[in-house]
């Protein structure tokens, strides 16, 4: 019978990434946050100021269901771009931090 060759762990771990292009993209994906948060606002503010015009039931409640559909992905996009960038600021935290252990002391 044949045995498959044991698999061996990782012997090196990556080093993490430099804490400079970790804190310009927390810049970047915080800024696209506050950006997208604000398109989510006048997407809800313009689909509240103007109302549905319509005797068909089908037609309300697929236009509702639309602009749900809309406003939640629009959120949904906006908090995970700022997880992301809290996410970020606390990869760069970690790697100041590694990298000051790692100096040798005089």
């Amino acid at each position: 019978m044949n045995n498959p060759p044991p698999i061996e762990p990782p012997t090196e771990l990556k080093p993490l990434p430099n804490p400079w292009r970790s804190s310009v993209g927390a810049v970047i994906a915080s800024g696209l946050a506050i950006a997208l948060y604000r398109v989510t606002g006048y997407i809800s503010q313009n689909f509240a100021q103007k109302p549905l015009h319509s005797d068909n039931d089908l037609v309300v409640k697929i236009s509702i269901a639309f602009r749900t559909l809309v406003v939640g992905l629009s959120t949904l996009a906006a908090f995970i771009l700022a997880i992301v960038a809290v996410a970020l600021v606390a990869l760069a935290i970690q790697a100041t931090i590694q990298k000051l252990k790692q100096r040798p002391s005089i």
